[in-house]
């Protein structure tokens, strides 16, 4: 089982304290050494993003940053699972060290479950 983990929070909090970043670092490595991190990564800004928005028909293209945005994902992970009590561990995992390291840190963490091609409903 796969799953993508996001990391949200609001844009205007400062950057992430060396104290996170090494701590993720470290529990980034230890994912890679096991296989269970497939792929991880840190995004830019909302104000270097561009959404495509189709509605009723129509195409809109704005460019970031949105004013209406509450929270953005800053952060996101692909990890490999034998199930869902091992994401939600890792889901937890991602958690404690912001809560640790970055304690002032509001935010969440979010684990979607990756659909395999095996599972696509028939006819699609």
């Amino acid at each position: 089982m796969r799953y993508l983990c996001f990391v949200k929070m609001d844009e205007s909090q400062a950057n992430p304290p060396k104290a996170l970043m090494e701590a993720m670092g470290e529990h980034v490595g230890q994912g890679i050494a096991t296989g269970m991190l497939l792929d991880a990564g840190g995004l830019y800004g909302a104000k270097d993003a561009v959404e495509y928005r189709v509605r009723g028909g129509n195409l809109t293209v704005t460019d970031g940053p949105y004013a209406e945005a509450k929270e953005v994902i800053g952060g996101w992970a692909i990890i490999k699972v034998a199930n869902d009590e091992e994401a939600r561990a890792e889901g937890q995992t991602m958690a404690d060290l912001h809560q640790k390291h970055w304690p002032e840190w509001e935010g969440a963490i979010e684990l979607r479950r990756i659909a395999e091609p095996e599972e696509a409903p028939e006819g699609v």
